[in-house]
């Protein structure tokens, strides 16, 4: 059963904490009673929720890093748990996707979701996890997606990357369960966030949004809990449920001509 205190005093990590589920996330631990350490790109963001956890009487530290770069997951490292901050949960939120037909699109763009949805993710986890194993407790959400449950044409890097994302959390719950740490997978649909934008992906929007503060409460709750497996959604878990039950190929030409870009689009 999830509990409201568990998280009280204790350091969390939030990457991309700047804007959308990240920043959402970061005021949900907050609530709880938890000392925020905030990380993403964009400084002025993030020393603006510091600012603003920081008059409801929350301790915040700011952390500038690119995950894009390779080095970075080891700068928020020596920032942190070299500093002497005991890192007891690690937000691996940070993310970006990419809209459009793969002939056509940006190869860099392609590179940095892999880079930051995957490698980042790997990199903190490998350098946060084994602190949390010497003090036999921790909790690290992974931020997957709706998209990891089958393949989605026109985002077919970022589904793939968030597939890794949800099979990296579920099996890494099951190797550090018996030191007392949760880790929970979280698979939002649309969500409220600069995300759609930045991707050029606006058209998933069309059949509504959820807020990012439900969908960081929910996530929250069930990383509290111990809930390997979080959608947040009820269609979301029910497109779930049922591609469970039809042939692959089947389910991507379906995806294919929902997703497929409308002429006159903007796809980047």
């Amino acid at each position: 059963m999830a509990n409201r205190d568990d998280f009280h005093g204790r350091w969390a990590l939030v990457t991309g904490a700047s804007a959308g589920i990240g920043a959402a996330l970061a005021r949900e631990l907050a609530a709880r009673g938890a000392r925020l350490i905030l990380t993403a790109r964009r400084r002025e963001r993030l020393d603006s929720l510091a600012a603003e956890l920081g008059a409801k009487g929350t301790e915040t530290r700011v952390v500038v890093a690119d995950l894009n770069d390779p080095m970075a997951p080891q700068q928020i490292f020596d920032a942190t748990e070299g500093a002497g901050l005991a890192v007891d949960l690690l937000i691996n939120n940070a993310g970006l996707g990419q809209y459009g037909a793969f002939p056509a699109s940006a190869i860099e763009q392609e590179l940095n979701q892999v880079r930051v949805n995957c490698e980042a993710v790997v990199r903190l986890s490998r350098l946060f996890v084994p602190r949390m194993v010497e003090r036999r407790r921790g909790w690290v959400l992974v931020v997957a997606s709706t998209a990891s449950f089958q393949p989605i044409p026109y985002i077919t890097t970022y589904a793939a990357t968030k597939v890794f994302d949800r099979f990296f959390a579920l099996g890494l719950a099951a190797e550090v369960a018996q030191y007392g740490i949760k880790v929970t997978a979280l698979c939002p649909g649309p969500t409220e966030s600069e995300f759609f934008d930045v991707a050029g992906a606006n058209a998933f929007k069309e059949r509504g949004v959820q807020p990012a503060e439900e969908v960081a409460r929910l996530g929250i709750d069930a990383l509290a809990r111990g809930q390997r497996t979080i959608i947040p959604t009820f269609r979301g878990r029910v497109t779930a449920f049922l591609v469970r039950f039809f042939p692959v190929t089947l389910i991507t030409r379906f995806a294919e001509k929902v997703a497929r870009p409308r002429s006159g689009s903007t796809a980047k």
